[in-house]
């Protein structure tokens, strides 16, 4: 009997071929449940519902890039006061690795604080006068001020936090969860990510990728003019009916080539492609936010109309998270203060601080709270000297990857809590440090995922998220 071709080739028994050939067989069982997953509404990940009973159903990362100053933030250090301009201990700084920016510096001047620290809560909380409405919600809150990396520049920072690694090209958290939890919601993506307006430096696409996992899993990005999602409109001239029936031929064409080489690849292109048709109708809705009542939009601030603003986008990450986003990550750039810092600090929290506790707020208020996780931060700290001249009224801050601070809100974590504790110049962990590789087993945790039996073979490996050389931990103490 006369063999197909595809048959033919098939019968080259490399070993990516033979699961090839074994998959054909099976190509109509796993349309059918892919199908069938899509009629019904789901999209369910590797792992189901996850290893235990999640905390959290969502994440929310609000992402300062460009490293906020913990010290001028969250880091109350009044001791500070007294050590004006005098040089850091070398017992201090230890050896520690500098930046280019500062290591010739003749001088390491302690810079303290021109910012007040208020009491905020029941839990007592200082934090500065910069960030009101966030030290108002204090006891809603978890600071995590032990937080530290390896990394000391801001793309190996930012990939590592958002990889677990500091070499591009492997999945971000956004993707991990995606694989591994699926959707809640068909019509929209699992992980959306949205840029504030430019300011500071260049942010890429890979931040978001899915690296070694099915390109699926990749994040969307937002725009904030024009269409939200690019090539997402039907071109002039082509009419939905034309467009549905054109997606119809291609996905008969796709069922074909699945059922005779098995390739998955081709399960993902056709998810994508109804997702796509999906999203022509449920984006637009998603971004117009007239049906918003007017004492929503104030909640949010002034320019929570102003489409690319940290407002606008926080607003826009409520309604994604309503909706069934399982992760959503705003990017808020221009942290970067190396000089002029009193201004530029002033300028940025006076964009996030609102917008953000409006976010928690409205979430609690919806009873979304409990199972929206919501997380504030950057890539790594700032230094306790002054990079350049410092006056009382003027001073910058160089990288510190040693300590810095974060804060997580609902989804399972604790409010009025502080874990950790930096020395007396906010400059090494005292107690308690918090790598990034622990930040994401607990956020991992939270959505019911143990990060050490969630892994991918890649070339030859069990690729985990927390890595496999160092061994991460779960930060229960600031945990519900």
């Amino acid at each position: 009997m006369n063999q197909h071709p595809i048959d033919q080739w098939t019968l080259l028994e490399t070993r990516r071929q033979f699961f090839g050939k074994t998959a054909k067989g099976l190509g109509g069982v796993a349309l059918a449940s892919l199908l069938g997953r899509e009629a019904a509404g789901q999209d369910g990940g590797v792992l189901g519902n996850g290893h235990f009973p999640a905390r959290a159903k969502r994440v929310i990362w609000l992402f300062m890039a460009g490293a906020p100053s913990q010290l001028d933030t969250f880091d109350y250090k009044p001791k500070m006061t007294e050590w004006f301009d005098r040089d850091l201990p070398e017992s201090v700084r230890q050896g520690q690795r500098l930046t280019t920016m500062t290591a010739s510096q003749a001088r390491f001047p302690v810079a303290p604080t021109m910012f007040r620290f208020n009491e905020h809560g029941e839990c007592r909380k200082r934090v500065s006068e910069l960030l009101p409405k966030t030290g108002s919600m204090a006891d809603e809150l978890a600071f995590i001020h032990t937080v530290w990396t390896e990394a000391i520049n801001h793309d190996p920072a930012i990939t590592h936090i958002q990889t677990g690694n500091q070499i591009p090209g492997r999945p971000t958290l956004g993707a991990w969860i995606s694989y591994g939890l699926g959707t809640l919601n068909r019509n929209l993506p699992e992980f959306i990510v949205l840029n504030c307006e430019p300011r500071g430096q260049a942010l890429y696409s890979r931040l978001w990728g899915s690296g070694f996992l099915p390109s699926k899993h990749s994040g969307v990005a937002f725009r904030a003019q024009g269409d939200p999602v690019l090539y997402l409109s039907n071109p002039a001239g082509v009419s939905q009916a034309a467009r549905r029936l054109m997606l119809d031929r291609l996905q008969a064409m796709n069922r074909r080539v699945f059922e005779e080489i098995g390739d998955p690849e081709t399960q993902t292109r056709m998810a994508q492609y109804e997702m796509a048709f999906r999203m022509q109708s449920s984006v637009p809705e998603l971004a117009d936010i007239s049906s918003e009542p007017q004492h929503v939009l104030d909640l949010y601030g002034d320019e929570v109309e102003k489409p690319g603003t940290f407002g606008a986008n926080c607003l826009l990450a409520r309604r994604m998270a309503e909706r069934g986003v399982r992760f959503i990550q705003i990017f808020h750039r221009g942290w970067d203060h190396h000089s002029n810092l009193p201004t530029s600090l002033r300028r940025q929290t006076s964009e996030v601080d609102r917008p953000a506790w409006a976010l928690v707020q409205d979430l609690k208020r919806r009873g979304m709270l409990d199972d929206t996780l919501v997380i504030w931060g950057g890539e790594f700290g700032r230094t306790i000297y002054s990079q350049g001249t410092l006056t009382k009224n003027n001073y910058g801050r160089d990288h510190h990857p040693k300590c810095y601070t974060m804060w997580f809100a609902g989804g399972g974590a604790a409010g009025g809590v502080s874990h950790g504790e930096t020395d007396e110049f906010g400059y090494n962990v005292a107690r308690d440090p918090v790598h990034v590789r622990d930040l994401n087993a607990t956020i991992l945790h939270l959505l019911g995922i143990d990060h050490e039996r969630f892994s991918v073979k890649h070339r030859g490996l069990d690729e985990r998220l927390t890595g496999v050389q160092e061994k991460a931990r779960v930060v229960r103490e600031i945990l519900t």
